[in-house]
């Protein structure tokens, strides 16, 4: 059952020190592949076991770090109660087994831990059918961040929007869910409630100031919220655009639909497209790169250039 195995491979690291993916392997009877993805689930859990590369190389967990229960921390309390979350183990494969084990596991957390434990768990969100994966090269603020939703301060971040491009903007952190290989961050600006993702945000600061919020969040329902005003319906954005030939298909799947269709000469097609608003039809355009090029409407055309020529003046 993978929370023995998932206990097990801590208590490996943490009496042996390090070790590669083929001796934990074979201690724990299962495939160095298996090794790698429980390390990924312990490490995402807040566990904090590191890896070594080279000859000698291996996984090993941080100075210090203890596994006797009647010595957890706030933070290992809090790991722990986050991972134990119903979405989060049956994302990782858990399941009732792991669900049992974390309530042994609750009983002995310190009682001054215990709640506030129990309150960060409330804060993290892994929805069904997604794989937990580590932090992108652009996600460098995830940490701060999850501090912040944890203790409940408020952020400043800039956040590149498709429309508007990077503002300041003050946010109330609510939570974090993961979905979909993302993460998101849940926080309300000005009172309104939000998802921003957390790739696209390029700076953050932390506010000397407590964050508005209920004292409980059902991220659950938050995030089914979110997904039902993003799908409602919506007056759908038509975008006259010039496309490659050969990635005709490519930009046609990512819209809502194909309008129209005529040649342009032998390399383009003219394309009317749907998109369901401003910001979709931008994410999708800029990813087509040199590609694709906006004939109309105006506002995403000068949307657009305006984007490019900060990326031009970035590298220049």
């Amino acid at each position: 059952m993978r929370a023995d195995r998932l206990l097990s491979l801590v208590l490996l690291l943490r009496n042996r020190g390090r070790m590669s993916a083929s001796a934990l392997a074979r201690e724990l009877e299962v495939s160095p592949r298996t090794v790698l993805r429980d390390i990924d689930a312990l490490s995402t859990a807040g566990i904090p076991v590191y890896a070594e590369r080279g000859r000698d190389g291996g996984f090993e967990l941080l100075p210090g770090f203890t596994t006797d229960l009647t010595g957890l921390t706030a933070d290992e309390a809090k790991a722990l109660m986050t991972a134990s979350s119903a979405a989060t183990s049956e994302s990782l494969g858990m399941g009732p087994a792991f669900a049992s084990a974390i309530r042994k596991v609750v009983a002995a957390i310190p009682q001054p831990h215990r709640v506030a434990a129990q309150k960060v768990a409330e804060r993290v969100l892994v929805t069904q059918g997604t794989w937990l994966t580590d932090p992108k090269p652009t996600d460098p603020f995830l940490g701060l961040i999850q501090q912040a939703v944890f203790v409940g301060r408020r952020l400043s971040i800039l956040y590149a929007s498709e429309s508007s491009g990077p503002t300041w903007r003050i946010v109330d952190p609510v939570g974090l869910i993961h979905a979909s290989g993302r993460w998101y961050l849940v926080a309300t600006d000005a009172g309104r409630e939000r998802a921003y993702r957390v790739e696209k945000i390029e700076d953050v600061r932390q506010v000397d100031e407590a964050a508005v919020r209920q004292p409980d969040v059902d991220l659950g329902a938050v995030w089914e919220r979110l997904r039902t005003a993003f799908r409602s319906p919506r007056e759908p954005l038509v975008v006259a655009v010039l496309v490659r030939a050969e990635h005709r298909e490519e930009l046609a799947e990512r819209t809502l639909g194909v309008l129209s269709e005529s040649p342009f000469d032998s390399e383009w097609v003219r394309l009317e497209v749907a998109f369901g608003g401003d910001s979709h039809a931008g994410e999708v355009l800029w990813a087509m790169g040199e590609n694709a090029k906006v004939l109309a409407p105006e506002r995403l055309r000068v949307a657009m250039e305006s984007r490019a020529r900060r990326m031009a003046d970035l590298y220049e």
